[in-house]
């Protein structure tokens, strides 16, 4: 009878926390170049992230190495960088292998990267249709950024141009932190 309630007691709690979880982090999204999913509510829900749709042969793409910067000095103060590529601006590599060993070799990227996807037009991914409608805009290129707080809200919205290390991005960045509840 103890085993009947405590498996009720556990279905109970990760349904209310699934009830809990910001409809921004809804979401099981593959790893790059793996087979192995990651559930985002129970990942990253309660961080501030960092969404950015990425690509391999892009003007921007330098800016990999601003962004595994910013995810070394923040992630244990609850900040992780959440990497997409996309191909929707067609400087993404079809070969998710080279995709990742451009990330990993060239830039030395540690934050999570994921599956490619569609980040605007008709087939846009789900995620990036939720942060579209709940920020206003899409991304207009390649490393677009989108601001989460810990709640799961947009704080702001970022164009190509606002490289990792601007001022008043890290600004709100801090900001952002600050107001995160500590675990």
């Amino acid at each position: 009878m103890k085993k009947f309630f405590l498996v009720i007691s556990l279905l109970a709690t990760s349904t209310t926390a699934l009830a809990e979880c910001p409809d921004v982090l809804k979401f099981v999204k593959r790893k790059l170049n793996s087979q192995e999913t990651v559930n985002l509510c129970e990942t990253y829900a309660g961080k501030t992230l960092l969404i950015v749709n990425t690509a391999s042969y892009c003007g921007f793409t330098p800016q990999f190495e601003g962004l595994e910067a910013l995810y070394a000095k923040y992630k244990d103060k609850g900040f992780s960088v959440l990497g997409f590529p996309s191909h929707d601006f067609n400087q993404e590599d079809k070969d998710e292998g080279k995709t990742a060993e451009l990330c990993e070799l060239t830039y030395g990227v540690k934050f999570p990267m994921f599956e490619p996807i569609a980040v605007r037009g008709d087939d846009v991914d789900p995620l990036y249709r939720m942060l579209a409608e709940k920020s206003g805009t899409t991304p207009k290129w390649n490393f677009y950024k989108y601001l989460i707080d810990a709640n799961g809200e947009v704080v702001e919205s970022y164009g190509s141009r606002t490289k990792p290390q601007d001022k008043d991005f890290i600004a709100t960045l801090e900001k952002t932190l600050a107001k995160q509840p500590q675990s």
